[in-house]
């Protein structure tokens, strides 16, 4: 059983961890084509937030975005191949901030050509987000569960 967790678990990082070296070794001093790509959806996503919230978010350079989205993916991915909840954690921080910004279907009529295949990424990304929670679930039933059945020591009598 451990090593059929243990492969699931590597065969599911393998998306993280594959997107985080591509990400890597296309850097450059500028961060590279994700950090091109990313502007104008964090723009939209900004922009979006600000009418619906009145909330503005900051400026901020698409390099450090990127750099961080590696050393989530990277350092998350890791962590979880070993069983860590923290790489979960990681890796669905990673999912919950991405996933809106990257996969904005929201902006689009359905009837238009970039909805479809905008929403099918969105959705497989909840389902990422779905496995990260349920293995978060799952690792914290299993520890409170052991606290539960702990023998009980009788007291000896003389």
């Amino acid at each position: 059983m451990e090593l059929a967790s243990f492969v699931g678990r590597v065969l599911f990082v393998s998306v993280f961890i594959l997107s985080a070296w591509q990400e890597f070794s296309d850097f450059g001093t500028d961060g590279g084509r994700a950090a091109k790509s990313l502007r104008p959806k964090y723009n939209v996503f900004a922009n979006h937030v600000t009418v619906h919230t009145g909330f503005q978010l900051p400026p901020v350079d698409m390099k450090h975005l990127v750099a961080a989205a590696i050393a989530m993916k990277g350092l998350g991915g890791l962590l979880f191949v070993f069983g860590s909840s923290l790489g979960a954690y990681l890796l669905l921080l990673h999912q919950a901030i991405s996933t809106p910004i990257l996969y904005d279907f929201y902006n689009y009529d359905a009837d238009r050509k970039e909805f479809g295949p905008l929403f099918t990424k969105f959705t497989q990304n909840l389902a990422l987000l779905g496995a990260l929670l349920f293995f978060i679930g799952m690792k914290n039933s299993r520890k409170h569960g052991r606290q539960l059945r702990k023998k009980t020591t009788k007291p000896k009598t003389n």
